[in-house]
């Protein structure tokens, strides 16, 4: 299973959870989990159908780029992290 790092402004909705244990084989499928167990938490990570603007998502330490629709593998970690942005 995944390991899921919930974000310390997340784990009120987690009951001070930090991790989390799931299966699921994309971005979409660990949120759809996520909300499962902790009702709510999906409305803080996805907007309009897409990962909020303000979030990322890394898995095994790379950045994903097609947001929801990455790849988690079985032995996975997966970290939603504040995204970066600056720049011209």
């Amino acid at each position: 299973m995944a390991t899921i790092f919930i974000p310390t402004m997340l784990q009120s909705l987690t009951a001070g959870a930090k991790q989390v244990e799931c299966d699921a084989r994309s971005v979409r499928q660990v949120i759809e989990r996520l909300e499962e167990l902790y009702p709510g938490i999906k409305d803080r990570l996805v907007e309009d159908g897409a990962l909020r603007a303000n979030l990322a998502v890394a898995i095994d330490g790379d950045v994903a780029v097609m947001g929801l629709l990455e790849k988690v593998g079985e032995n996975s970690e997966v970290h939603f992290i504040p995204a970066i942005g600056g720049g011209r």
